[in-house]
């Protein structure tokens, strides 16, 4: 199903965590404080899971769910419509965000910081089915040392893509991009400005 492109810069962003993190993680703290200095509204999100102080992570439907309900919250919140808002996130966080863009929710952009392509060590188990249907700006911002995603795999993955893709690699970052912060939210204010 073809998405509306944005013709302007998103008015907000929806950012989800990884499994393994909360919406208060570092690098999702540092892009909303970017991000907000420059009038972009934007909302971090935590899964149900983590809500209820759960360690495993809900099943997908449930997860891309939460993804929709922020994302319809958020336009409503700024009475744009929801192609006027991106979406987000870290690693499962961000997979998540694509797979509500491909399941029909209409989104400005998706920004994908540590994308898992596949589980560490089993590149035959692509998480990419449904990358024919993201009609709509992506960025991906992932580190050289990814176990999770190569930049040969990511780049291969990405030709899937029918929108626009900026791919941005993080010299070294390995898949937690720790201490790498200001790349990536360099990386994520340039993308959202280029909107």
């Amino acid at each position: 199903m073809p998405r509306r492109r944005a013709a302007r810069r998103p008015a907000g962003l929806i950012l989800t965590p990884g499994a393994g993190a909360d919406a208060n993680q570092s690098t999702l703290v540092a892009v909303d404080e970017a991000l907000g200095a420059t009038g972009v509204a934007v909302r971090r999100v935590d899964f149900p899971y983590r809500l209820a102080g759960r360690r495993a992570p809900d099943r997908p439907p449930v997860l891309v769910a939460t993804v929709v309900e922020a994302a319809t919250a958020l336009a409503d919140e700024l009475g744009v419509a929801p192609a006027e808002v991106a979406l987000g996130g870290r690693s499962m966080g961000g997979r998540m965000c694509s797979m509500a863009a491909a399941e029909g929710l209409v989104a400005a952009a998706l920004v994908l910081i540590s994308y898992p392509l596949h589980p560490p060590g089993r590149p035959d188990r692509l998480r990419t089915d449904h990358f024919g249907a993201l009609d709509l700006p992506c960025l991906f911002v992932s580190g050289t040392r990814d176990a999770f995603a190569t930049p040969d795999e990511l780049a291969e993955a990405v030709r899937a893509i029918p929108g626009p893709v900026t791919t941005v690699l993080v010299d070294g970052g390995d898949h937690g991009l720790r201490r790498r912060d200001p790349e990536v939210v360099a990386a994520v204010v340039d993308f959202v400005a280029r909107l």
